[in-house]
């Protein structure tokens, strides 16, 4: 007797967990990847700026493309990583 009862417990915890939503859906994986895409693209406008020699310094790493446009790009892509996460499309 006590043995059919634990069948039955485990046997509905296993139609449980298979009936169970995925965690992400498909607009979470496009976002993340877009977030991935914004972070990698930042980090290689952040990368340049090598001088021609050792002995000469270069004014390329004060350029506008490595203080402004590839920490935002980087920034942008923390937070659409972040949004693709958290995000969770409301049921019909």
């Amino acid at each position: 007797m006590v043995n059919m009862i634990t069948n039955k417990k485990e046997n509905s915890t296993k139609s449980e967990a298979s009936t169970k939503a995925p965690l992400f859906q498909k607009l979470n994986y496009i976002l993340m990847g877009i977030g991935v895409v914004l972070l990698f693209l930042g980090y290689i406008l952040l990368s340049g700026g090598k001088a021609p020699s050792n002995d000469v310094f270069s004014e390329t790493i004060f350029d506008a493309r490595h203080l402004v446009v590839a920490p935002s790009l980087m920034l942008l892509g923390i937070v659409v990583e972040i949004f693709g996460i958290m995000y969770h499309p409301k049921a019909k």
